[in-house]
């Protein structure tokens, strides 16, 4: 049954936007486990265009991108052993395929394009199901769900996103330098705080948390402690 967008508005979402490397898509995921909410990972969503458009060799260009990320036509399946996130398309998995760092970095290009942000935003937002939605991205709390209960930015240094970021990789087989890592992550914090859309910022009434010598554990039940303030006063 489809939801009207005022009872859409009542179901309650937790967003969480931050930095490569903040924690966020960890964080993220193992809260929605924990509260048995629904989860979004926005920047698969962006990363799974960025490699579609490699894999049909689409220009990344605002129009001819336009038809592409209007019908992605992606499929979420949640495996129950390991409770994962795995992305389809066309019945392909492709999930480990569009965690590259050369993939990041086309969909922060991608999304400069305002009609292809634009073209995105109900996907995201189709994913407010009951009984809640715990969404991770950059432009969550601002743009996508400006509406939510609870509105968290993950921040932490740059050397620390670095090192986590370089240990992800290496535990992937991929070979990488820490030095590497680092200019990446740089490049991409001046790419996704200077587009002129949606750029990231710490959304109106978000609460920050820096992650960098806090234990994954710790930031989601102090997010779940912000939560239960929340909802005493609603």
């Amino acid at each position: 049954m489809l939801l009207t967008p005022e009872k859409k508005s009542l179901i309650p979402v937790i967003t969480i936007d931050g930095p490569s490397g903040s924690g966020k898509g960890t964080i993220s995921h193992l809260l929605a486990q924990e509260l048995g909410w629904h989860f979004l990972d926005s920047g698969a969503i962006y990363r799974a265009a960025a490699w579609i458009a490699l894999a049909t060799r689409t220009p990344i260009e605002e129009e001819s991108l336009l038809p592409l990320v209007t019908n992605l036509a992606l499929n979420f399946s949640v495996q129950s052993s390991e409770q994962l996130l795995r992305i389809f398309w066309r019945q392909q998995d492709i999930t480990d395929n569009i965690r590259t760092e050369e993939i990041g970095q086309l969909a922060s290009k991608l999304g400069v394009y305002p009609k292809v942000r634009q073209a995105l935003l109900a996907n995201q937002r189709a994913f407010r199901r009951a009984p809640g939605l715990v969404a991770d991205g950059r432009d969550m709390g601002s743009i996508v769900f400006p509406d939510a209960q609870l509105k968290i930015f993950l921040e932490a240094s740059l050397e620390e996103r670095a090192k986590r970021r370089y240990l992800q990789l290496k535990a992937r087989g991929k070979h990488v330098s820490l030095n590497a890592v680092r200019a990446e992550l740089e490049q991409r914090d001046r790419q996704d705080r200077q587009r002129p859309v949606a750029p990231l910022i710490v959304p109106k009434e978000a609460i920050t948390i820096d992650t960098t010598h806090l234990s994954i554990q710790e930031v989601i039940q102090l997010i779940k402690s912000k939560l239960a303030q929340a909802q005493t006063k609603t």
